[in-house]
């Protein structure tokens, strides 16, 4: 038929949904209405896509999927301020990037706001990033590149631990309400993250547990600088498959390898182990001998995640 041509694959990518998620607002709130294949795979019309980012620009802004599904294409764009077939709307269902790619302005306009300690702001450029790149482009295209950014500019002294604190906390919580709206089932799959002891830097290990509850995992959140023996009682509390752990400063700590031994004594052999971090290869042998698996990016992370997740699934070894 005309303009059933978006496979989930294609939905989620000009979305930035979780496959999860647009089954979820499909099943529990006809949202949405895809066709099938005669194979049984769903097909979404360029009218669905549309649909689904002006849903998803919605929930962004604090409004329930509950209350909200039901509502007219043209109410919803009423409650997002879009204007009918705009360009951002346009851009993401034929798949092409916004003109110049904005996500490079949106990395300046973030660490100006991050400067001047200006959490209005620094909340007001995640939100338009997060309506203009998706979910998974707000993370990969502005979270991870600030991330990185930030954490050149401590080492270099170029800025100072209360703005790296401020950005973190700003971030944590706009992630923690862009995630309200996408409840998980209680069967997914837990995931603990945390840094080790002597692991202080928290935004990566935010963005990790960001990128795994839009991947539909039931994500355990620690914070920063927790001994061995803390991470696994709260792994094992949590019923958790999996842990990740987020290492960026020091790369020369000479007590680490000895807390991610006691790590791997007090856990089960079925509980896999990430690490990520702009430091954790520094830690690659310690790594290797407790079988955690070193994830480079977020790609890495969700291939490790998948590979737990299958049945009877095991992680890929460690590189």
């Amino acid at each position: 038929m005309p303009g059933l041509h978006h496979s989930m694959k294609s939905v989620v990518q000009r979305t930035g949904l979780s496959p999860h998620v647009i089954r979820v607002w499909e099943k529990r709130y006809g949202a949405v209405a895809p066709r099938r294949t005669p194979s049984n795979r769903r097909l979404y019309s360029d009218a669905e896509v549309r649909r689904l980012l002006l849903l998803h620009a919605a929930t962004k802004a604090g409004h329930s999927i509950g209350t909200i599904a039901r509502l007219s294409d043209e109410q919803l764009r009423a409650l997002t301020g879009w204007a009918e077939e705009g360009p951002s709307v346009r851009n993401h269902i034929n798949g092409h990037a916004l003109p110049g790619d904005p996500s490079g302005g949106f990395l300046a306009a973030a660490l100006e706001a991050v400067r001047r300690m200006d959490a209005r702001a620094c909340e007001a450029v995640l939100m338009r990033a997060s309506l203009e790149l998706g979910s998974q482009g707000l993370l990969q295209k502005l979270i991870a590149p600030l991330t990185g950014k930030l954490g050149d500019l401590w080492q270099a002294g170029e800025l100072t631990a209360a703005e790296e604190h401020f950005a973190s906390a700003v971030v944590r919580s706009f992630l923690a309400n862009l995630a309200r709206p996408f409840a998980l089932p209680e069967h997914a799959p837990g995931l603990v993250v945390a840094t080790p002891a002597g692991q202080l830097h928290e935004l990566g290990a935010i963005l990790v547990a960001a990128a795994a509850s839009g991947h539909g995992w039931r994500v355990t959140y620690l914070g920063t600088s927790l001994p061995a023996v803390e991470i696994a009682g709260a792994a094992l509390r949590a019923g958790a498959r999996a842990l990740a752990l987020s290492i960026v400063y020091p790369a020369d700590d000479p007590q680490l390898p000895g807390e991610l031994q006691a790590l791997k004594r007090f856990l089960p052999e079925s509980l896999a182990i990430v690490a990520g971090g702009r430091a954790a290869t520094a830690y690659k042998p310690a790594l290797d001998a407790i079988g955690a698996v070193l994830a480079e990016d977020l790609r890495g992370l969700y291939a490790f995640l998948d590979s737990v997740r299958q049945p009877n699934g095991a992680p890929a070894p460690a590189r």
